[in-house]
C-alpha cells in the first residue's frame, strides 16, 4: 500500500495530489551536463534561488560527479563545501534542501547545515553511514538503485533475467537496511537509478515499468535529465537535451513518479503540472465557467456550428 504523506525532517509532503520537481544544484566542474557552479558559492546561491522562482520543491545539492571517470572528491572537503552551501540556501530559500552524497560525513554536514534530505546514490553498496545520519536528523532517504559501488565502473556490463525484478529485490533488501538504521517509514523514497547499472535499453525498460515499483509502497523518484539514453535516441549533447527531458518527465509523471529531478526547472514544472492535471486530476477540476468562455460574448452566429446565437454559458454549461 502506498504512503499519504513524505516525512521530511519537520515537514510533510502530501502524495499523490501532485509530483515534486527536484532541482539539480551541482557544486562541481566536472558534470556530465557541463553545469556545475565549481567551488563559486555565491553562484551556487543565484542557482537556488532562480530554482525556487521557477517553481522547484527540492534542490539537490552535490559536491562530487556520480562520473566514474573523475576523481572521488576528499570527504572532508566535500563535507565542508556542501555544509557552507546548504547553511547559504537555507538561510535565503524556502526550498526542501536535499544533499546528494554517499558518504556519511557529508551527510551529516548538510544535516547540520539544515538539509532535509538526503540522496545516497549508493545505495549503501558502501556502507549505511549516510542511512544512520539522516535518521539521527529525522531527515528523508533516497535509496538510489545501482550495481556497483560508488565511482567504480563494474568489470563487466550487468546482465539481467528480470530487470524489474533484480530491482525490486535490491530494494527491498535496502529498504529493510534504512529501517533498522532508523529511518521512518515515512521517510524512505526510492529512486530506479537511470544511468546506474544499465544499457540505455534498460534504462528506457526502467521508464517504461515503472508502475512495477509503486509496489514497494514508498514514494518514487526519477532521475533522468539530460542522461545518456535520450543521446542514445536522438544523438544530442547533454547541454542539448532539455526538450527530451521534458517528453520523459511527462511520462515518467504518467507511470507513477512522485519526484522528478531535472536540471532545466521551469519548463519541467510546467510539464508536470499539466502531467498533474491529466494524470492525477479530477472532472470537475477545470469545469467551465462563464469566464472560461472568453469568445462567447463576440461570437456571430454560425450555420451548423454549436455557435448559434449570442446567448452566454450559465457557470453549469
Amino acid at each position: 500500500m502506498s504512503l499519504d504523506v513524505l516525512r521530511v525532517r519537520g515537514r510533510a509532503l502530501p502524495l499523490g495530489a501532485r509530483t515534486y520537481v527536484m532541482a539539480i544544484l551541482n557544486l562541481t566542474d566536472d558534470s556530465f551536463s557541463h553545469d556545475g557552479t565549481g567551488r563559486d558559492l555565491d553562484a551556487a546561491l543565484r542557482r537556488a534561488v532562480q530554482a525556487a522562482e521557477d517553481g522547484a520543491d527540492i534542490i539537490d545539492i552535490g559536491g562530487e560527479s556520480a562520473r566514474a571517470d573523475v576523481p572521488v572528491r576528499q570527504a572532508d572537503e566535500e563535507a565542508q563545501f556542501v555544509g557552507e552551501t546548504v547553511a547559504r540556501v537555507a538561510r535565503d530559500v524556502d526550498l526542501v534542501i536535499s544533499a546528494d552524497t554517499y558518504k556519511g560525513v557529508v551527510a551529516e554536514a548538510a544535516l547540520q547545515a539544515g538539509a532535509h534530505m538526503i540522496n545516497d546514490i549508493g545505495g549503501f553498496m558502501r556502507d549505511t553511514s549516510t542511512a544512520a545520519a539522516a535518521a539521527r536528523h529525522g531527515a528523508a532517504l533516497v535509496i538510489n538503485y545501482t550495481y556497483e559501488r560508488p565511482k567504480v565502473r563494474p568489470a563487466a556490463p550487468p546482465r539481467y533475467d528480470d530487470l524489474a525484478g533484480a530491482h525490486v529485490a535490491f530494494f527491498r533488501e535496502r529498504i529493510r537496511l534504512a529501517r533498522a538504521a532508523g529511518i521512518g517509514e515515512e521517510a524512505l523514497i526510492v529512486d530506479p537509478g537511470i544511468a546506474f547499472g544499465k544499457s540505455h535499453d534498460e534504462d528506457i525498460e526502467v521508464l517504461r515499468r515503472l508502475a512495477e515499483f509503486r509496489a514497494l509502497g514508498h514514494p518514487l523518484l526519477v532521475a533522468h535529465s539530460r542522461k545518456h539514453f535520450i543521446g542514445s535516441v536522438l544523438g544530442l549533447a547533454p547541454e542539448e537535451r532539455d526538450v527530451a527531458t521534458v517528453a520523459v518527465t511527462a511520462l515518467a509523471i504518467a507511470g507513477g513518479a512522485d519526484i522528478v529531478r531535472v536540471h532545466a526547472v521551469r519548463p519541467n514544472v510546467e510539464a508536470a503540472r499539466i502531467a498533474d492535471a491529466i494524470v492525477r486530476g479530477r472532472a470537475g477540476d477545470y469545469a467551465a465557467t462563464a469566464a472560461s468562455w472568453p469568445w462567447w460574448q463576440r461570437a456571430a452566429p454560425i450555420a451548423g456550428t454549436t455557435i448559434q446565437s449570442q446567448a452566454k454559458p450559465s457557470a453549469a454549461d
